[in-house]
């Protein structure tokens, strides 16, 4: 599975990027205002941070001007992924984009039914908002299994599911356990995978046996400063 993380925040894609582990970024307007910083400058920075696809989402809603968003957010960097809305119009400008070479991130889904036709319209990711269905009392976990079965079935359908509205470390477990290519997390959510007490427990323990020892691995001339 991969891991993209969903925040504009530079700092915290920095840091997260230097543990390896991150394969792209899912950004929208409301995450890029919250920096107070030009809206393309922050989509120039990521892009430079990750070399992975990063979503940059459109604002308008008709065809004809989404098309020209798109177009003008390809232009930013040749790992922008454009962000569009799972509407008419949306999936329109969808199979525009990916007509020209261009990936195109399909949001806001909340049913199988809008992923076939996010398949069709050739999107390179399909984004089944998780925590917002399960906000609704649905069972969010269940739309990913349900994508999954159906691209599955088909192998001509080259979307790949990425998992979005990620609330806990449980729905990135569940949604590798059924085969979704891709999971969008929130910096704390990837923070708390790291973390277990039986890992800080077994790590206490042993630092304190060696520290008994009265030993060193390293010399005093080849310790770093902290």
């Amino acid at each position: 599975m991969k891991f993209f993380i969903d925040t504009a925040d530079i700092a915290e894609i920095r840091d997260l990027a230097e543990t390896g582990l991150v394969d792209g970024i899912t950004t929208n307007p409301s995450l890029v205002a919250k920096s107070g910083r030009d809206f393309f400058e922050v989509l120039k920075e990521i892009c430079e941070v990750v070399p992975g696809p990063v979503s940059a989402e459109v604002t308008a809603t008709d065809f004809e001007n989404m098309l020209s968003e798109g177009h003008a957010l390809a232009k930013l960097a040749d790992n922008i992924a454009v962000k569009v809305p799972l509407t008419v119009d949306g999936l329109k400008t969808c199979k525009a984009l990916s007509d020209d070479g261009i990936k195109v991130n399909v949001t806001l889904c909340f049913s199988a039914a809008q992923a076939i036709l996010a398949a069709k319209a050739g999107a390179a990711f399909i984004s089944p908002f998780v925590g917002r269905l399960d906000d609704t009392g649905a069972d969010g976990l269940q739309l990913i299994a349900e994508i999954v079965e159906i691209y599955n079935a088909y192998p001509e359908f080259q979307t790949e599911v990425l998992v979005a509205s990620v609330r806990h470390v449980g729905h990135v477990i569940e949604s590798a356990k059924m085969g979704a290519d891709v999971a969008t997390i929130p910096p704390a959510v990837l923070r708390a995978m790291y973390k277990h007490p039986l890992t800080d427990k077994g790590l206490d323990a042993f630092l304190a046996d060696w520290a008994k020892t009265g030993q060193s691995i390293l010399g005093k001339d080849e310790r770093r400063s902290a």
